[in-house]
Formats: structure tokens, C-alpha cells, sequence
């Protein structure tokens, strides 16, 4: 239930970001569940295999070429799903930024609604 929640409060990132900045868009409300859950399997699956085949270089830059990979992310998402467009790799990175933002202060408020 809880990964269900996720992924819907990553969809309303993705939404609001793509009212938000302008060269980022989401055709439906379907589509941009679907960036969700497709973002969430490319962070799972080719994310790792990224960072390990490039950690020279994310080492030599002290980290910020994370940044490049999550902009990879964004567009491997962009290529496969119709109805979602980021031009500009400099909009995929400002948009896999916010995206992180927004769901850390999202998924904040979740943990803060459990009660022990």
C-alpha cells in the first residue's frame, strides 16, 4: 500500500513539475502515473549498473556526475513513454532535481502521518 502511495505522489510531482517548468510536459493524468512507475524501474534497474560503470569519473568530480546520469534517466523516460517530453538535457537535469525535491518533501509528509 505504501509503494502504491509512493508512486502516486511521484505522479503528482511529475504533474506539477510539468505545469511548472516550461519544456517539460505531461500529456494525461495516466501518463504521468506511468512516468512514475517508469522512472522508479529504470532508478532500480539501470541506475546502479550506471553509477558502477562510471564511478571513476563520479569520483574525479566529487559526485555531481549523478547529476548527469539522472538526466540520462529523464530522457531513457522521455524515449520510451509517449505523451512525456524534456527538451534539453539541461531541462532534465533542472527537472530530475526538482523531482527529487518535491518527492523528498512529499514523502516526508507520508512519514510524518505515521503515528507510533
Amino acid at each position: 500500500m505504501k509503494f502504491i502511495l509512493r508512486l502516486l505522489l511521484s505522479a503528482l510531482a511529475v504533474v506539477v513539475l510539468s505545469k511548472v517548468l516550461p519544456n517539460v510536459t505531461v500529456d494525461t493524468y495516466t501518463t504521468a502515473l506511468i512516468v512514475a512507475v517508469a522512472l522508479s524501474l529504470l532508478n532500480f534497474i539501470v541506475r546502479p549498473i550506471m553509477v558502477i560503470l562510471t564511478l571513476p569519473i563520479t569520483i574525479v568530480t566529487f559526485g555531481l556526475f549523478l547529476l548527469v546520469i539522472n538526466a540520462i534517466i529523464i530522457k531513457l523516460a522521455d524515449h520510451f513513454i509517449d505523451g512525456f517530453t524534456v527538451s534539453g538535457w539541461l531541462w532534465a537535469i533542472v527537472f530530475s532535481l526538482l523531482l527529487s525535491l518535491l518527492q523528498s518533501i512529499l514523502f516526508s509528509v507520508l512519514k510524518g502521518d505515521k503515528k507510533d
